[in-house]
């Protein structure tokens, strides 16, 4: 199979690098997690085979029939641009407008409301990456841009962008803390220094997921990059302690079942707590 059939249907790809990753956490024992529940996992896989199954190749599909019913004399017009120019653009149109995604998310309560289960998880995993309410994804405009760019003649950019991506995502989202041991390595600390400030990594990411905004770590109002940790150095959003919280989750967290978490807001919870939206001005405040 050649990389532009792969760049076309790149849930190949995502699925090869979740499934080593997942390899990885089983090998080390952190794959299963102690205080995971029977709602956590089904969160987490029926939100991870929506994206996949259903969201991802449902905008890729949407936006080529789209533009090439609307701009058909544009498909294909940025094949000759250079690679670097290329990949620039994904940086700019999927992850810089993930960065503001995401963090528009941790302040608009009903954003928040399809985010929140990705923050409920009581623990760091693979498994947590594409733990998110069934319409998150949808409405990310990164993936719709991402989707005009393939368009645009750059699938063969967005096969490498997209390793890249997985892998840095992927490995910050991961139980297995593999930059802890790189921090004690004294020849590593300019290179540790500039990554750390570069991608994001498993000690900057976890700190976003932290349970208590009071530990010195936790930084659930920052950290949001997904690949480049840069955009929250250049907006001012980032908290670099090169430890990881002790504790997950969200602060004051009203349950609801997983059913809402997934399908809200078509489905809700029929015992109400706490709507979702309060969570989220709880969070914001």
């Amino acid at each position: 199979m050649n990389p532009n059939a792969l760049a076309n249907n790149p849930i190949i790809v995502i699925s090869l690098i979740f499934l080593g990753f997942i390899l990885l956490e089983l090998a080390v024992g952190c794959f299963r997690q102690p205080r995971g529940q029977r709602r956590d996992v089904l969160i987490e896989i029926i939100g991870s085979s929506l994206l996949l199954g259903v969201t991802f190749p449902l905008v890729m599909g949407l936006t080529n029939v789209a533009l090439g019913h609307w701009l058909p004399d544009w498909r294909g017009a940025l094949a000759g641009l250079p690679f670097v120019a290329g990949f620039a653009l994904f940086l700019l149109f999927d992850d810089m407008t993930q960065y503001w995604w995401h963090r528009l998310s941790h302040k608009v309560p009903f954003l928040y409301s399809l985010h929140r289960a990705h923050h409920s998880a009581p623990y760091m995993s693979i498994r947590i990456v594409y733990r998110n309410n069934s319409f998150y994804y949808l409405l990310m405009p990164g993936i719709w841009f991402s989707a005009a760019l393939i368009y645009l003649g750059l699938s063969e950019v967005y096969y490498v962008y997209l390793i890249i991506k997985m892998s840095v995502i992927f490995s910050a989202h991961s139980s297995v803390a593999w930059d802890e041991k790189l921090y004690r390595i004294p020849a590593l600390r300019p290179l540790m220094w500039l990554l750390e400030r570069s991608i994001s990594t498993p000690a900057t990411h976890s700190a976003h997921h932290g349970l208590n905004a009071e530990d010195g770590v936790t930084n659930y109002k920052g950290n949001f990059g997904n690949l480049l940790f840069f955009w929250d150095v250049l907006f001012g959003s980032a908290k670099i302690t090169r430890r990881r919280p002790e504790q997950f989750g969200i602060e004051n967290l009203k349950p609801v079942s997983w059913q809402h978490e997934v399908f809200w807001p078509l489905v809700r919870q029929p015992v109400v707590q706490a709507e979702p939206e309060e969570t989220a001005k709880e969070l914001a405040q």
